[in-house]
């Protein structure tokens, strides 16, 4: 094997193992010169938990060469998010040799793929504004670009949401925009199993972020809708982008606000997805009947699974199959004594689907509770350490609900309310935990 493969190898399994960056990479076996990459916008920019693509070429003296790297959310070429990220595509670092920047700051055999995407991420600033050069700020400067960057992050804002989120959500699930209705799916029932594997292995590869994408976004509905309400009040629908001093001909971002259509399709989106969750149950319920392979895989894998619980955690955790279905798992949490869940018993729900672990288990606590990395309707933010192994899924939730020191990493902020009580002034936290209180005593009524 190639010295350039097996570098790419290593690079692309390590990015694998370690998405704390917000970066993720997709590639081909066949072609691995090739490869996708998703950026998710940093917290508290204007790009806050958008889905931002790129493509990477990698040549054949890589690392020697630095890869040629191409923006793919740009609306089909009409859009241009960042004074660095043209609406054609291009993508203007100085690590890649497609802008002049200083001296050190050139490609070098040191650096690799992470280094390239954690560059990119970067321009995704709070102040985009000030990534075009002269246009820095300081001074009477900013006082004269003050306005124009406000300006600015307020439309990239809007076209986060648009473009990078429900353009690409209503492409995958085939959603209309203007009706929020479902499209039919191309039917492959004719095929034989064989072609119908083959099809759709193609298409999971020519889209292999969609699991990903609507897993973030039911994590971050709630953050969207808030930023969504607020927008609102401030900028009226119908008032048009201003075009920024930098901005040229095709190569900007141009357009108007809209943020009711936005809100709407925002909800459309949260209802296919959820819909999609029960889906999944009804089609699993039937492959147990029809006594399909995968069926009676999962009804193994939850007979261990459920010894291991039973001997492990001494009748704090209790598993069950909804009625009987080996693809709707129940997990019941009772809370340990002398801790701060004492006497709270919750009910988290788990739905696989027939393509697990491709597709990861839709989550959901039918106990209501407060908690900063569980959305106010019940959606978990956590991390399994074993994305394929059911076990690992349930330890990951055990440990989100037991572990009493919370990160202050705002990407698992599922409620953003308690997360400011939490992380607030020592009269605020301690109404995060009556709150939190509060919701263990009548989990016992649910």
């Amino acid at each position: 094997m190639a010295t350039n493969t097996l570098r790419l190898l290593k690079e692309l399994s390590d990015i694998q193992k370690n998405p704390d960056q917000a970066i993720y990479v997709s590639y081909n076996e066949d072609d691995i010169t090739n490869v996708k990459a998703l950026i998710i916008g940093p917290p508290d920019t204007p790009y806050e938990y958008g889905f931002f693509e790129f493509n990477m070429q990698f040549p054949r003296d890589y690392p020697t060469s630095p890869p040629k790297v191409n923006a793919i959310t740009t609306n089909g070429g009409r859009t241009r998010f960042n004074p660095n990220i043209y609406a054609g595509g291009k993508v203007c670092l100085s690590i890649l040799g497609t802008w002049r920047g200083e001296a050190g700051e050139q490609w070098s055999s040191a650096q690799g793929i992470e280094s390239v995407l954690l560059s990119i991420q970067s321009l995704m600033s709070a102040n985009p504004f000030e990534n075009e050069p002269g246009f820095e700020g300081g001074g009477q400067k900013e006082k004269n670009y003050k306005r124009e960057q406000e300006q600015y992050c307020h439309k990239i804002q809007h076209e986060t949401f648009r473009i990078s989120i429900l353009q690409r959500l209503e492409g995958y699930m085939r959603i209309n925009p203007s009706t929020g209705r479902v499209n039919p799916v191309e039917d492959i029932s004719h095929l034989s199993p064989a072609e119908r594997e083959a099809e759709e292995q193609k298409r999971a590869h020519l889209e292999p972020f969609t699991d990903l994408c609507k897993r973030l976004f039911r994590y971050y509905y709630h953050t969207y809708m808030r930023t969504i309400s607020k927008e609102r009040e401030r900028i009226q629908d119908g008032q048009h982008f201003t075009i920024m001093p930098f901005e040229y001909g095709g190569n900007q971002m141009a357009g108007k606000f809209s943020y009711h259509e936005l809100e709407r399709r925002m909800n459309a989106v949260k209802a296919v997805i959820d819909a999609e969750g029960e889906t999944w149950a009804k089609q699993g319920a039937q492959a147990a009947k029809n006594d399909e392979g995968i069926s009676a895989s999962l009804q193994l894998q939850f007979s261990q699974t459920y010894q291991h619980f039973l001997s492990k955690y001494d009748g704090t955790v209790m598993l069950e199959l909804v009625e009987d279905n080996p693809f709707c798992w129940r997990m019941i949490y009772i809370g340990r004594p002398m801790t701060i869940l004492d006497g709270g018993l919750f009910r988290i729900k788990l739905i696989l689907s027939q393509r697990f672990p491709e597709e990861q288990p839709r989550v959901i606590f039918e106990t209501p509770i407060y908690h900063l990395n569980i959305t106010s309707d019940g959606v978990p933010y956590y991390r399994p350490r074993k994305t394929d192994d059911i076990k690992s899924h349930i330890e990951a939730l055990i440990e989100v609900l037991e572990n009493e020191q919370l990160p202050p990493d705002p990407r698992t902020w599922m409620n953003l309310d308690a997360a400011e009580l939490y992380f607030g002034k020592p009269e605020e936290q301690r109404e995060y935990r009556k709150s939190f209180r509060r919701a263990v005593q009548r989990s016992t009524e649910y």
